[in-house]
């Protein structure tokens, strides 16, 4: 357990790096190839031996306008109540996976979270850490897309005629071809090999 006079990011970093810290030691031992599974309990097994308190396949519920939806929805490992660590044994990380781990720092109003893929060198390609940086009260949504536009559009400087034209879906006109585009004696357009 980590000393409580200790400010919020200060122990935020400890635990991140004790949890790199373990993951690099499941990853010099065991190497690239075995099951998620394999992998999160070897590193339940680091944590534990460096002091940290988690918890396993913790069930996140998904809110939906007030509604809790139990859609079996299970974060890998939650370390000192702080920081959400998923697991990953893949060929590589993409942008999805953050996002998904972005959404569960935010469902549980939650600041940090580690990405590790055991299936990569670890330091180099398979950590990422992700930071919930939104502090405040919930967002509400907009009414449609379209006032997104409008909004939009009206910052950008275009009149209201502009904006509403916009917002009706009228297609806008193309921008003007450069001449060396309608040149048709150009190889390349008549499919004639040039001159040697």
């Amino acid at each position: 357990m980590l000393s409580s006079k200790a400010k919020p990011e200060e122990a935020g970093n400890v635990v991140t790096d004790r949890i790199i810290g373990g993951a690099i030691e499941v990853h010099r031992h065991l190497g690239p190839g075995l099951l998620e599974s394999a992998y999160e309990a070897c590193l339940c097994y680091e944590l534990s031996q460096a002091g940290l308190s988690f918890r396993r396949q913790v069930a996140t519920p998904v809110n939906y306008k007030g509604l809790k939806l139990d859609c079996a929805y299970r974060l890998d490992l939650v370390v000192e109540d702080s920081v959400i660590v998923e697991i990953k044994a893949i060929d590589a990380l993409i942008p999805i996976h953050s996002s998904q781990l972005l959404t569960y720092l935010k469902s549980l109003n939650m600041r940090v979270g580690l990405l590790i893929n055991f299936n990569v060198p670890i330091l180099k390609y398979g950590l990422k850490r992700i930071v919930n940086r939104y502090a405040g009260p919930s967002l509400t949504p907009r009414t449609s897309a379209i006032s997104v536009i409008d909004d939009s559009m009206r910052r950008r400087g275009f009149k209201k005629a502009n904006v509403e034209q916009a917002s009706e879906g009228t297609p806008r006109p193309s921008p003007p071809l450069r001449a060396s585009a309608l040149n048709s004696s150009a190889p390349w357009k008549t499919h004639q090999r040039p001159p040697l």
